[in-house]
């Protein structure tokens, strides 16, 4: 099977339908470009044998889910097409489930946290970030009714999830995280 085409040459990419959407590859502008970035930034946090591992990996396979969702903008796609590319709830409430899971672990977070705690921990941050701009870019597809809501309350969620699991891994390894300190300058001013 050929990973590329003519079309994907020229930029375009196809959707679940009639349409060919302009595309330029490594597009940073575009939500599926986002979801792949996270999907090979799970990937890097898969190969380390954690015991969430299997979690991570079936959210690669929903991720090309959202990915579909997204390739197949509502207003031009026939019905038939629709009907495989809609995103049902139940990958949000497995989310949900798992960050309960690793919140009761995890002492209260009491202070903003910065992305640490170790290689993986700062993996799961990069991961988290990656996801809350895929975010930012599908809401607007969702105010336009040309995605399904469920793939940006999935992207949400999922954006918490890795949060949790950062400070999980960070914990589990035996890693500090770092606080934020809002920086004070009164106290820089006195220093001179």
């Amino acid at each position: 099977m050929a990973v590329w085409g003519l079309g994907s040459r020229l930029g375009l990419r196809g959707c679940f339908g009639a349409a060919r959407l302009l595309y330029p590859r490594f597009q940073s502008r575009s939500p599926q470009g986002v979801e792949d970035g996270d999907r090979f930034a799970v990937e890097l946090v898969t190969e380390k044998g954690h015991i969430f591992a299997e979690e991570l990996q079936k959210i690669q396979c929903t991720l090309q889910d959202v990915g579909s969702a997204l390739a197949t903008p509502r207003s031009s796609a026939r019905e038939a097409h629709l009907k495989y590319t809609t995103f049902e709830a139940g990958p949000i409430l497995e989310l949900e489930q798992w960050i309960d899971k690793y919140t009761c672990q995890l002492p209260p977070l009491t202070a903003f946290i910065l992305p640490s705690g170790g290689k993986i921990s700062s993996a799961l941050h990069f991961c988290r970030a990656v996801c809350r701009r895929a975010e930012r870019r599908v809401v607007p597809l969702v105010q336009m009714g040309e995605t399904d809501a469920n793939v940006a309350k999935f992207l949400n969620r999922l954006s918490d999830y890795l949060f949790t699991l950062a400070r999980y891994a960070a914990m589990k390894e035996g890693n500090q995280e770092k606080i934020y300190k809002k920086n004070d300058p009164s106290a820089e001013s006195e220093a001179r």
